[in-house]
């Protein structure tokens, strides 16, 4: 007698169309990923290229700060970190405290305008002084008086305030540098106030507060990695299509054996 045995049911392959849906998501995103390593390269060059630029305006000779003339044409891309001297008189009754945190710790930036030779303004941060030392105001030195030269980097306005702080100018308290803002507070003509600060160089031979030259002149530059992680992504769609259409392809071989 013969036994009737269930006949094992064959393999069927995907439809067509989820194939072809498959397909084109994983073309789109191998194109999307190609399109963001590349773009990254591109944002690495770019970086490279102003940290160059901004190596050299640091450690060049200072040069005079923009006038009122050229400050329409000033840039945070053409000028920032520029190397640049400014004369004039020191205005000591309008300073401003910005919170700041330095290789020396917790403090605040000391700002203070200076009126040019041009009659026109220019906030200097004449430096940091920190907040935790005991009897730290009685060693912080006033501005100098009469008509001094300022040389330092030039910086462009920080707008707003800090990190979830905005500044508060009633209350005189600053988390950012907002050149527009400080002057504002101090009544100064708006016309008149240059758009950047200028981070005083520091004196070597002064051993009291405001300490300058503390300006961290840093750039993250993590474009590499990031160029990488979208190629390999890339690379991944590829293998992902391989592997899909190998597996349908030993679906169908089966299918016909």
């Amino acid at each position: 007698m013969t036994e009737n045995v269930d006949a094992q049911p064959m393999p069927r392959g995907r439809r067509p169309w989820v194939l072809a849906m498959f397909a084109a998501l994983l073309a789109v995103a191998f194109v999307g990923f190609v399109a963001l390593g590349i773009w990254q390269v591109q944002r690495m060059a770019w970086k490279h290229d102003l940290i160059a630029r901004v190596d050299a305006r640091v450690h060049a000779a200072p040069v005079p700060a923009p006038a009122r003339a050229q400050w329409p044409t000033v840039t945070d891309e053409s000028d920032a970190y520029r190397h640049v001297s400014v004369a004039g008189r020191f205005m000591p009754d309008m300073e401003s405290r910005t919170q700041a945190v330095t290789e020396l710790g917790g403090g605040y930036w000391s700002l203070v305008p200076l009126r040019t030779d041009a009659g026109d303004y220019v906030l200097v941060n004449r430096g940091f002084v920190p907040s935790a030392e005991r009897n730290v105001e009685a060693s912080v030195a006033p501005p100098p008086q009469g008509r001094v030269m300022v040389n330092g980097l030039l910086r462009m306005s920080e707008p707003g305030g800090g990190f979830l702080r905005h500044n508060d100018p009633a209350r005189q308290r600053w988390y950012s540098r907002d050149v527009a803002a400080i002057a504002q507070a101090h009544g100064l003509p708006a016309d008149r106030v240059a758009p950047f600060f200028i981070d005083s160089d520091r004196e070597a031979a002064s051993t009291v507060w405001p300490r300058g030259g503390l300006t961290v002149v840093k750039f993250r530059d993590s474009h590499l990695s990031y160029a990488l992680t979208w190629f390999g992504m890339a690379l991944l769609t590829l293998v992902a299509g391989g592997f899909l259409f190998a597996s349908e392809r030993r679906l169908r071989h089966d299918r016909r054996r």
